[in-house]
């Protein structure tokens, strides 16, 4: 379990409104959904991907 990397406060607020409490959450969701969120842009989804290839 990985805990959700440092995105903006918005997007933070959106996952936790939402139910993502892990990175691997995140990925599994589609990224159409995520980006439906209020809050939620492109930088944070590349922020999460990022994370996700360890970088």
């Amino acid at each position: 379990m990985t805990d959700i990397p440092p995105v903006g406060a918005p997007a933070r607020r959106a996952f936790d409104a939402a139910g993502y409490t892990t990175l691997e959450e995140l990925l599994a969701a589609d990224e159409n959904d995520l980006l439906a969120l209020h809050g939620v842009g492109p930088r944070a989804i590349r922020l999460l991907k990022e994370a996700a290839a360890g970088g």
